[in-house]
């Protein structure tokens, strides 16, 4: 909540701030300015409401054509000092059609607030049926969270996050963080099913939605995802007659600015994100690219906000950046940005970026939503889900539950592995209890018939698969306990997270089999690109898992001309490295991911295996 409400109304944070500012404008005819009017106004703008209120009703008392104008200042100081009994009894002698400009709202909240402080949320809905819309931002501030706690208090949670949703957009700082908290603790007090079917009925693109999301995942579920299907590539090369042709919605910068952390905790992360941008950069056979300047973003939230403004003072028309989580929710938190940015990551929460710019992260839930699609795909409808306990990894399961569940999958049994652990044969008869083993189940030309594992329950339906979200070496010793306790020909489904970007099939053959999402140009399936075996002996930061992380940097430069265009063109995606990269209504950058196999310890892409990505909507 924005503003404490105990036995007595007590504005605090930036809505306190909103009152003084309200209290101080006077739109309209201007009243005289007496010394006891500054006074007064003194007094208030002091904090000493108490005596302010005091002296607004000697000023009403002393002129009375102005009688509403200073009552309604002393309901304001009451209301600044809790005293909302007081206002109660100040407000009916203020005529309130005597009032000018904005003070007539301003009595309405004030009416609000009296009505909510005796449980009274109809009535204070009844004030607030006037437009926001073109309100002072004080006056707005205060309107909207009015209205968020009335609609909650009648019932009404998801209009009551609507309104929030909303507000959150003006606000920073602490008052959005209890703001953002308030909303998912609103939305919380729904049915899971129940915010579910909300979010279905939910256009796309509404801004609701990524808040619904967080608060299943807050309670241990999610969102199934909307899945894009992009169909049209960008750059498409359009004759100018006598002219060069030019690329469809390419739009070049002219002043680049790349904001990554050159010290800290991310610093590993940063240089091959750094690198693989530059890589793109000097591929680029644009007859004059524009100049980069890398920003150091320190270890804060505070630090990256600061490099972006030194960068849009340097003149910076393209941004990229920050890397951290917390660093894009502050940067997207100024609000309507001056200079659009190309995030690194998906901020936290469910913000959403500012108009024109967008977010892009390599996320694991999107990966979990392709899998399940897959499986669904290849006839799969029953599934088992197996992840490490890591954020990322739950992020995964959860996101797999709810796409499969929502095609009419059902998951048969649900398990997570601990780091360090090494023998998983009690989860693999716990959880793959109800699934029949290679003995009972259609067998693949040439497997040997295996035992059932005993005391197993009856065999569930055949069409049963395993998805898994966990690091090589955890998969390389539980797929092989797999095959031990009979599930040989099993379908094994994962995220790009099983596979170290490495040759090396003396270990990986223990995976052999498995299905995974990943980046094209890990398996030079993505054209126009560097090779990816050229870089990896040049750069050290292109090896192995770094990467995936390399491609991310090399999509964030070639996405930068096609930003406008892809927001507008929903059907349009960019050939990358990491994906197919399109955009969603929300602004987020989706990854549209190949699909790879183990076979003989060797991951190889599996041809025509480029799947449309689920995308949030």
């Amino acid at each position: 909540m924005i503003m404490r409400r105990a036995s007595s109304v007590l504005p605090c944070g930036i809505l306190a701030l909103c009152l003084l500012a309200a209290g101080c404008a006077q739109v309209g005819a201007p009243r005289e300015e007496t010394p006891d009017a500054v006074a007064a106004d003194q007094d208030y703008n002091q904090g000493n409401f108490d005596a302010a209120a005091r002296d607004f009703l000697a000023l009403a008392d002393a002129h009375p054509r102005d009688g509403a104008f200073y009552r309604l200042r002393a309901a304001e100081a009451y209301l600044q000092n809790g005293e909302i009994d007081a206002v109660a009894r100040t407000l009916p002698d203020i005529r309130r059609h005597g009032l000018q400009g904005d003070e007539p709202i301003r009595y309405d909240l004030l009416a609000a607030e009296v009505a909510l402080s005796r449980h009274d949320a109809t009535g204070a809905l009844k004030e607030l049926r006037f437009s926001d819309a073109d309100l002072s931002t004080p006056l707005r501030l205060r309107a909207l969270e009015l209205r968020a706690r009335a609609q909650a208090a009648q019932g009404d949670a998801l209009d009551s996050a609507r309104t929030r949703a909303d507000l959150d957009r003006l606000l920073g700082g602490n008052d959005r963080a209890q703001n953002e908290a308030q909303i998912v603790a609103t939305l919380k007090t729904m049915n899971p099913d129940a915010l579910r079917n909300e979010a279905t009925a939910l256009l796309p693109g509404d801004a609701l939605r990524p808040w619904i999301d967080q608060a299943l995942h807050a309670g241990g579920s999610a969102l199934p995802v909307v899945v894009l299907h992009p169909n049209q590539p960008v750059g498409t090369l359009i004759p100018q007659g006598s002219q060069p042709p030019q690329r469809e919605g390419y739009a070049p910068g002219h002043r680049i600015a790349l904001l990554l952390p050159e010290t800290g905790a991310l610093m590993a992360v940063a240089q091959p994100v750094r690198d693989g941008f530059f890589a793109a950069y000097f591929a680029d056979d644009a007859p004059q690219r524009a100049p980069v300047t890398v920003y150091d973003t320190g270890s804060t939230p505070a630090d990256a906000v600061a490099a972006y403004r030194r960068a849009v003072a340097d003149g910076a028309d393209r941004i990229v950046g920050p890397l951290a989580r917390d660093a894009v929710s502050a940067v997207f938190a100024q609000g309507s940005l001056p200079v659009p940015v190309l995030a690194l990551n998906q901020p936290d929460g469910a913000q959403t970026p500012p108009p024109g710019s967008a977010a892009f992260g390599l996320n694991p839930d999107a990966e979990a939503a392709q899998a399940a699609e897959r499986m669904l795909q290849q006839g799969i409808s029953h599934a088992v889900v197996i992840t490490a306990t890591e954020d990322w990894a739950e992020r995964a399961a959860l996101a797999f539950r709810a796409q499969f569940e929502s095609r009419n999958g059902q998951i048969l049994g649900e398990a997570r592995v601990e780091n360090g652990e090494v023998n998983y044969s009690a989860m693999i008869r716990q959880t793959l209890a109800s699934v029949p083993t290679s003995s009972s189940a259609p067998s693949l030309p040439g497997a040997a018939p295996v035992a059932p594992v005993p005391g197993a329950a009856a065999p569930a339906p055949v069409d049963t698969g395993v998805f898994i979200s966990m690091r090589p070496q955890q998969a390389r010793l539980l797929l092989p306990q797999l095959k031990l306790a009979g599930y040989t020909n099993i379908p094994v489904l994962a995220t790009s997270h099983i596979y170290a970007g490495n040759y090396n099939p003396g270990l990986d053959r223990d995976l052999d089999g498995v299905q995974f999402c990943d980046a094209p140009w890990l398996f030079d399936a993505a054209l126009g690109l560097p090779n990816h075996d050229a870089i990896v002996r040049a750069l050290d930061s292109a090896r192995g898992a770094g990467g995936r992380l390399f491609a991310m940097g090399m999509d964030a430069y070639r996405l930068l001309p096609y930003m406008d265009w892809l927001a507008q063109h929903p059907d349009s995606y960019l050939p990358g490295a990491t994906g197919q990269l399109a955009e969603d209504r929300l602004g987020r950058i989706q990854r549209l991911l190949t699909w790879a196999r183990f076979d003989n310890g060797v991951a190889h892409p599996l041809a025509g295996s480029l799947q449309t990505s689920a995308a949030p909507q």
